[in-house]
């Protein structure tokens, strides 16, 4: 269980609501990463925003190689999402 509260798809709060519908777009489904962000739904989106400028706006690196270092970050820090 986690310590943090977390908004839940049949929480009444329209501006998380929306932060959760637009994650499903994106990727299918809400990870954990993003659910515990929806206390605060203007933090869920600014870390949206900075994701998206990151992984798809202009850089000399390919998509292959901002995965790859993401992963590879995550390793060196023992993520384990």
């Amino acid at each position: 269980m986690p310590y943090i509260r977390q908004v839940e798809d049949h929480d009444d709060d329209p501006e998380a609501q929306r932060e959760l519908a637009a994650a499903r777009r994106r990727a299918g489904r809400v990870w954990h990463i993003v659910r515990i962000m929806t206390p605060n739904p203007a933090v869920l989106r600014a870390s949206m925003q900075l994701y998206a400028a990151l992984m798809h706006g202009p850089s000399p690196l390919s998509r292959f190689q901002r995965e790859l270092l993401a992963v590879v970050t995550s390793g060196h820090n023992h993520c384990v999402y």
